[in-house]
């Protein structure tokens, strides 16, 4: 328990044998509860969490011995352990293992544990990848946020200083800059940063109200879970953390990836401002988007009249001028959105 609050964390893995164990261990004292999902691993992943499990479950039984011992001993507390030579965590936490019959992929194995996280009433869900980039050692920062009452939803942030800018990889950087541009403007969330960072933190009341059977299964998840998170009026809280790269690989790919967060981003973006429509039909910022696309639309419909009468013989300026002032229009209107979008949005975005 984390000042008055029961933690879960959540450890979505697929073969990660080589780090997995190492991720357990190390999960901090007071964590109550660690749902440990193999996603169909093809390696020693579920062995692996099977051991800690078991062991966990050895530490929750001998409990009462572990605190004599711990007397006799001087205040050393006992811990179980394991083949490998790794320990778990201390006796209060206990590690439940979840394995999936078929691969679901990271959204699914996050889905899955975040459904068990909130139909066991746990007050806080944290998500920590098993492939140890995520530090143990940060997660009381990212809970602080929540328990304190200022957001609802927290997430690590590895773009917030230069020192961890440094520490990613080129590509990763450019990508994550260029999705977090494009998921502020999905989400609503204008402050935020690295969207597709997996080190979370979310209430249990935030986590009842995004519906989490529906979530997606690939890596789009994120985005479209802010997405959610802004449509149930939540706040989000982005919490500065370095960025830890050793030898683990990426599971994204990018064929994949790129279009169905793309579709994802449109369609979350089209739900939010459904939802800002529904509940005001005169809402500024939908106004503008609306407009906005009206005139992008009225620009291509000239251009494409201009291109045709100059195909036939009849070029004039006009065209070419029509459009181009609709063009501007258009770009003028989205700007104008975003701004009031990002104005009436901004008691939901928390930096830490």
């Amino acid at each position: 328990m984390y000042r008055g609050h029961t933690i879960g964390v959540i450890v979505p893995a697929y073969n990660e044998a080589a780090h997995v164990g190492d991720v357990l261990a190390t999960i901090p004292d007071f964590v109550d509860r660690i749902y440990a999902v193999d996603d169909c691993s093809t390696d020693d992943t579920w062995e692996i969490i099977r051991e800690y499990a078991a062991a966990s479950r050895e530490a929750s039984d001998e409990s009462a011995a572990a605190v004599a011992s711990e007397n006799e001993a001087g205040g050393q507390r006992l811990r179980a352990s394991l083949p490998d030579g790794g320990a778990v965590v201390e006796s209060g936490t206990e590690i439940v293992p979840i394995r999936h019959e078929e691969n679901q992929g990271a959204g699914g194995a996050l889905r899955t544990g975040y459904v068990r996280a909130r139909d066991d009433g746990v007050d806080v869900a944290v998500t920590m990848d098993a492939d140890g980039q995520m530090d143990p050692d940060q997660l009381s920062r990212l809970l602080d946020p929540i328990v304190e009452g200022d957001a609802d939803y927290a997430k690590g942030n590895r773009l917030a200083d230069r020192a961890s800018r440094r520490e990613m990889p080129p590509f990763r950087l450019f990508g994550n800059w260029l999705l977090t541009q494009l998921t502020k403007i999905a989400s609503g969330y204008w402050r935020l940063q690295d969207p597709q960072n997996g080190y979370t933190a979310i209430s249990h009341e935030a986590l009842s109200a995004i519906d989490a059977e529906s979530l997606p299964d690939d890596h789009d998840y994120p985005n479209d879970l802010l997405v959610r998170l802004n449509v149930a009026d939540m706040r989000v809280a982005d919490v500065s953390m370095p960025a830890v790269y050793d030898d683990e690989e990426s599971t994204i790919q990018y064929r994949t990836f790129v279009p169905a967060t793309s579709i994802t981003l449109l369609r979350g973006f089209c739900r939010r401002m459904a939802a800002q429509f529904a509940a005001n039909r005169l809402n500024p910022a939908v106004c503008c988007y609306v407009a906005g696309i009206a005139a992008l639309a009225a620009a291509g419909s000239i251009a494409a009249v201009g291109g045709a009468n100059a195909v036939g013989g009849e070029a004039s300026a006009r065209e070419p001028i029509a459009a181009a002032f609709a063009l501007v229009a258009s770009a003028g209107l989205f700007l104008l959105a975003m701004r009031v979008d990002a104005r009436d949005n901004a008691d939901l975005g928390v930096r830490r």
